[in-house]
């Protein structure tokens, strides 16, 4: 798990960049080092989990089958998936998409007319996916680093939509609803069954503390970071990550 030190490898300039393309908000610098964290947590845990593909055929450079390795041994490393529409290391592996109309959606119409900007923008993190494979003590191969370079844009895109829809709807959302009560009081009740509801892999209806609708803040990020990553220890990793980057003096 990466320390406060690691959260460097994506600059807040560079995190606040990516949730400026997302809502015209402010963000506070502690969730731009929150928000890097949790990034670089993941990307970590990619590698690692890469690393050990990799060793199994004994290489100490990583190639993208090692991706698809990691990914196949852990389902928590399935993020950024946007990712995989615009790369040749997931061609075919995604399945078969079908519309509304059981037509086939090829992998032109899944892309879209334009590519999003999180795709559009993904060379943004390319030095820091090196100097985080440098700091794990590995190489990889150019497409290897381009796939981490994407993942890490379109998750961390997917963060800052998930951290400013939290900042707008006051909470996070849970069944079409936000719970409003004071903090300490009870999670409105759930339209499903208990039964339905596997408490670990949901995140906890949330209250917004600050009533600012225009500036994102740590808390928000940390929010947005159980929406996008399910429950499991890298979930954790990541928060506890997160909430040590903020009390980094420099994060204020």
């Amino acid at each position: 798990m990466p320390s406060v030190l690691d959260s460097w490898t994506f600059k807040p300039a560079l995190v606040k960049s990516v949730f400026r393309d997302v809502a015209p908000m402010h963000v506070s610098r502690s969730a731009a080092w929150a928000a890097a964290a949790v990034t670089g947590t993941v990307l970590t845990e990619i590698i690692a989990g890469a690393r050990t593909a990799a060793a199994v055929e004994g290489r100490k450079k990583l190639v993208p089958q090692d991706l698809i390795a990691a990914i196949d041994q852990n389902v928590e490393l399935e993020v950024g998936t946007k990712w995989y529409d615009f790369s040749p290391t997931f061609r075919g592996l995604t399945g078969v998409l079908r519309d509304a109309d059981g037509v086939v959606v090829t992998t032109r119409r899944r892309r879209g007319v334009r590519k999003p900007s999180a795709v559009a923008g993904a060379h943004r993190f390319e030095a820091g996916v090196k100097r985080l494979l440098r700091s794990q003590g590995v190489t990889a191969a150019p497409a290897m680093v381009r796939d981490l370079d994407g993942i890490a844009s379109v998750f961390l895109t997917d963060l800052a939509r998930d951290a400013a829809m939290v900042v707008r709807e006051g909470g996070i959302q849970r069944f079409g609803t936000v719970s409003v009560g004071a903090p300490g009081d009870a999670a409105p009740p759930s339209s499903l069954p208990p039964s339905s509801l596997p408490a670990a892999s949901l995140p906890a209806a949330s209250r917004r503390v600050s009533s600012s609708r225009r500036t994102i803040r740590s808390d928000d990020v940390l929010d947005a970071t159980t929406i996008q990553l399910m429950g499991g220890d890298l979930r954790q990793r990541a928060l506890t990550a997160a909430r040590a980057a903020t009390q980094n003096p420099s994060a204020g």
